[in-house]
């Protein structure tokens, strides 16, 4: 004698319910008048589930299952009430209803010996089979955004915008007139000791061309300085000329050198083929290059292994600091005038992760010497997340930024990758 029917029939296939009143309840209301029922569409999953994935997933021979094939939930419902008997849907895939059915089964069978003598006292509080709670479908996969990888782009990076120093405002002037220009931004955020010597003081608000300015001695403030002066010297790629930063350096300090520590500070990698390592750690030494004094150390000891660590400090500590200029202005040397204000910048950075910045700043436009670049049609939150991205290459949303405002600004300086982040 059984003491419960569990009937069972699949969502994904109507013959299976017609079969369920044509055959199957009458064949057990004959053998089991008595016996409780319970009435299960399995398959539930594949209501919701993507049927060409499915059916290129069955076997070869197999059916496919059609969409008209899947029974919405008040099919089973009509022949349950008709029946007379509770109706519950499962779904072994999505783990549903399992413990459902069994545990309302168990109900069916005890309510159904109410009727016996020894039963009655002990299944008095015994409820009924209970309603099922709603299947909550299972939410849709994210969408697939494919985000570019950074382009090479015609800037190239700080390698080459250290070899074609565009927009220099510092130049290093050596014995024997030897000439190395660079970037205040990139060396600040680099290292402190050169943040200290560029902050010691600013560029003077007017400058006569021809004038020196006011030259500060340096020979007891830091070991391999001499002086610093402003002062108008040609930019060496755009031939225009601008105010820079002048820093004489002491006779120790050779092209070469401080070359390869100035490209370091541009990149955070230390090439190799600069000649004698020895001279670059001397260098790197004197002007408080400390990492690179490290990593020059392993190479020389072939323990270039542990230079990776180095780097990745250097990356971290490069990206809080240039977010600190970019917060504070220091060392800007443009502003954006937008709609709703003003946002200082630094032009080497732009230049290099930009190339619609770097044609603006390279060209015979007027913008390439200004020190305020109109920028309409956006305001201050856009241009800020666009700028701390070109800045450290990531993107970081805030509440008060608006997508479809940071998309137009994104399609109008070409930056693709920004524009799939967003």
């Amino acid at each position: 004698r059984s003491d419960v029917v569990v009937l069972c029939f699949s969502l994904a296939n109507p013959n299976s319910l017609r079969h369920v009143k044509t055959m199957w309840y009458p064949e057990i209301k004959h053998f089991c008048p008595r016996t409780p029922i319970v009435l299960v569409g399995c398959q539930l999953d594949l209501r919701y589930a993507d049927l060409d994935a499915v059916n290129r997933a069955r076997r070869p021979l197999a059916k496919p299952i059609k969409p008209s094939d899947i029974l919405p939930p008040e099919r089973g419902h009509e022949v349950a009430q008709e029946l007379g008997v509770p109706y519950y849907e499962t779904s072994v895939v999505a783990q549903f209803g399992v413990k459902d059915v069994f545990d309302n089964a168990i109900r069916a069978a005890l309510v159904s010996r109410r009727h016996l003598q020894f039963w009655k006292s002990h299944l008095r509080k015994m409820q009924r089979p209970l309603l099922q709670a709603p299947f909550l479908p299972p939410k849709p996969p994210p969408p697939l955004i494919q985000v570019p990888d950074a382009p090479p782009g015609l800037g190239g990076g700080p390698a080459a915008l250290f070899q074609a120093p565009l927009c220099a405002d510092v130049v290093f002037q050596l014995q024997g007139g030897h000439r190395v220009f660079a970037h205040r931004v990139y060396l600040a955020t680099a290292c402190s000791r050169f943040y200290d010597l560029f902050a010691l003081e600013g560029p003077p608000e007017t400058l006569v061309e021809g004038d020196g300015g006011r030259t500060r001695d340096l020979s007891s403030w830091g070991r391999g300085f001499l002086s610093l002066r402003w002062e108008l010297v040609a930019d060496p790629v755009a031939g225009r000329e601008r105010r820079m930063a002048v820093v004489a350096m002491d006779r120790g300090v050779r092209p070469e050198p401080l070359r390869a520590v100035l490209e370091y500070l541009y990149t955070g990698k230390l090439e190799r083929p600069h000649g004698d390592l020895r001279q670059v750690g001397a260098v790197a030494e004197l002007l408080e290059v400390f990492d690179l004094r490290m990593m020059v150390a392993n190479e020389l000891n072939q323990e270039s292994f542990m230079n990776q660590e180095i780097t990745k400090a250097f990356h971290v500590r490069r990206a809080n600091r240039v977010k600190e200029c970019l917060a504070k202005g220091v060392f800007a040397d443009v502003v954006f005038r937008v709609d709703d204000g003003a946002v200082p910048a630094h032009k080497p950075l732009l230049i290099a992760g930009c190339d619609w910045m770097r044609a603006m700043f390279r060209g015979g436009f007027r913008e390439s010497y200004a020190d305020e670049v109109s920028l309409p049609g956006t305001n201050c939150t856009c241009l800020r997340a666009v700028l701390d991205f070109l800045y450290t290459g990531v993107f970081t949303p805030t509440p008060e930024l608006d997508a479809m405002e940071l998309l137009i600004l994104t399609d109008r300086l070409c930056l693709p990758r920004l524009q799939a982040l967003t």
